[in-house]
């Protein structure tokens, strides 16, 4: 029995033994057939090229615009000044308001200055009466003298207090007139037509002398509004010639920088242009920037003195110039490139120059010709490989010469 048992044991094991490598004998029949099969695979279908914007470059003549930061000014700015000492009593204006020439704005307490005047009316009178005396003695003594009745030094004194009291009433003459003059600077008048502003005083303090109000306020004329700008040398070089020539006797009825454009803090830009009427006169070495003064018209009164503003300028024009997308340019220690794509879609390098920017375009000054493609997705391009060109559909391509602009100036 035993012996029996071990048998079928044995054979259990054998029949196991020859499942397991009929299993491993299956998988690698599977696996051969697989390898195969894979070998007979047609191969995949290559990629298409690659599609990426194209655009041809740009030829036309570019003004280069540059933008200077400056300050509004009034045409006149002329402070109201307080020039006598004492309480203001009155004040005839609304702050802000526009006023005109001669309207009474302050009034000064008078009756200091009054009481002035009438001591200075009563030295007058008191000099009149002595000329009159005077004038009367001399008239006494002057025949007198003729025959000899009196003698000469009686006539010389007569004639001495004569002169005396007529240059008394002169002086007492004077101070009248000044106590007037000082009367009449208790009211204060409009220097000019314009904007009137806040008043530094109000009725009841004392103004005139120091700590307290001497200036009292400004009368703005804004109408024209001036600008005052700075250019560095760069820029006055591009602009030499049209100053120069302005400057110059032959030039005097010139206008100087003709066509500027006041841009105000809101971005808007001024619907008057104007130019140039006031410049340095010589550079300012600690800043390298000349000063220039430039008029708008302003009827409407829209801009106010102490604004920012900036002041865009055509520095030059450009013929024929040639303009890219500034994406389309790429940077490799210091040299600039570009790709640019051939009839048949295959991109090459292209080393080159740059000019200044305008918005979204940048200026090329070598290395480029008219009627050139160039990429402007350029991430992913390399030289020699070929693409499918797309056409590049974005605005700046189309943007005008009249509304380009650059970056602002340096130095101002």
């Amino acid at each position: 029995m035993p012996t029996q048992i071990i048998d079928e044991v044995v054979e259990d094991r054998s029949r196991g033994v020859d499942v397991v490598r009929g299993v491993a004998l299956g998988f690698l029949l599977t696996g051969m057939l697989f390898l195969v099969t894979g070998c007979d695979r047609p191969k995949p279908p290559p990629l298409p090229p690659l599609e990426v914007p194209v655009t041809e470059v740009l030829r036309r003549d570019q003004p280069i615009l540059k933008e200077m930061v400056g300050e509004t000014r009034g045409s006149s700015d002329i402070p109201v000044r307080a020039r006598v000492e004492g309480v203001l009593t009155g004040m005839h204006f609304r702050e802000g308001s526009y006023v005109k020439a001669g309207d009474l704005l302050y009034e000064i307490d008078p009756v200091p200055f009054e009481s002035q005047v009438i001591g200075a009316q009563g030295s007058l009178a008191e000099a009149a009466t002595y000329l009159a005396k005077a004038e009367s003695d001399l008239g006494r003594i002057a025949p007198l003298a003729e025959i000899n009745a009196v003698s000469q030094a009686d006539l010389d004194g007569a004639v001495a207090q004569y002169k005396a009291a007529q240059g008394a009433l002169q002086t007492a003459q004077s101070k009248v007139d000044q106590a007037n003059i000082q009367l009449g600077y208790t009211r204060l008048h409009a220097p000019i037509s314009g904007r009137i502003g806040i008043s530094k005083a109000k009725v009841g303090e004392f103004v005139g002398r120091t700590p307290n109000p001497v200036v009292l306020n400004f009368v703005s004329d804004s109408n024209p509004i001036r600008v005052r700008f700075s250019i560095d040398e760069r820029t006055y070089l591009l602009l030499a010639k049209r100053l120069t020539q302005a400057s110059s006797p032959e030039g005097e009825e010139e206008r100087l920088a003709e066509g500027l454009e006041l841009i105000l803090a809101d971005g808007s830009v001024h619907p008057e242009k104007g130019h140039a009427v006031a410049m340095g006169a010589a550079i300012d070495p600690g800043t390298g920037t000349l000063a220039l003064e430039a008029e708008f018209p302003n009827p409407e009164q829209r801009v106010l003195a102490g604004q920012f503003a900036r002041v865009r300028v055509v520095a030059q024009v450009l013929k024929d110039a040639i303009l890219i997308p500034s994406r389309a340019i790429s940077e490799l220690q210091g040299m600039y490139r570009v790709y640019v794509v051939d009839d048949g879609g295959v991109i090459s390098v292209r080393q080159i120059e740059l000019g200044p920017e305008v918005g979204t375009l940048r200026v090329v000054t070598s290395g480029l010709k008219p009627a050139e493609r160039v990429a402007v997705e350029i991430m992913r391009l390399r030289p020699g490989m070929t693409i499918k060109p797309m056409p590049f559909q974005a605005s700046v391509t189309n943007e005008s010469a009249d509304g380009a602009r650059s970056a602002p100036a340096a130095g101002t």
